[in-house]
């Protein structure tokens, strides 16, 4: 397991999400190199397999693509962990292609934050990804999301 990095994500670096609360989230798609600069203290990984280990603390999901995460108190536990943790670490959410179950948990993260579950859909896209969220049953998953 690597050190973990005190430092926030630099904002303006690729994919990085700030929240109401100031927080910064990195979403990114998996098939894709990562990006050049810092690594994260902790990710979570949304996939329906099991990801490739990584040098830092990480956690996986099972979530299809396309669809919602298989075990939903789990994936509100992790999302919770998460935000979190982003408090004073650099964390990672990332899916295959960093749109839709990337977009789903980074919506969660708004609604966390204290963004009204009606426009965190609207927030994720209007600052991370204006295609985040790429299914109806996301985005009412997002509705939906527990605020705690």
């Amino acid at each position: 397991m690597a050190e973990r990095p005190a430092e926030p994500w630099p904002p303006a670096a690729a994919g990085v999400l700030r929240l109401p609360s100031g927080r910064l989230v990195r979403g990114r798609g998996l098939r894709y190199p990562p990006p050049d600069g810092p690594v994260p203290a902790y990710a979570l990984y949304l996939l329906d397999r099991r990801p490739p280990d990584v040098p830092w603390d990480a956690e996986w999901l099972r979530w299809p693509d396309f669809r919602l995460p298989r075990d939903r108190d789990r994936a509100h536990a992790a999302l919770r962990e998460v935000w979190a943790r982003a408090a004073t670490e650099r964390v990672e959410v990332a899916c295959g292609g960093g749109r839709g179950r990337t977009g789903t948990a980074l919506a969660c993260l708004a609604v966390l934050d204290g963004v009204p579950a009606a426009a965190a859909v609207a927030f994720v896209r209007r600052h991370y990804d204006r295609r985040a969220v790429e299914t109806p049953w996301q985005r009412r998953y997002v509705r939906r999301f527990p605020t705690p």
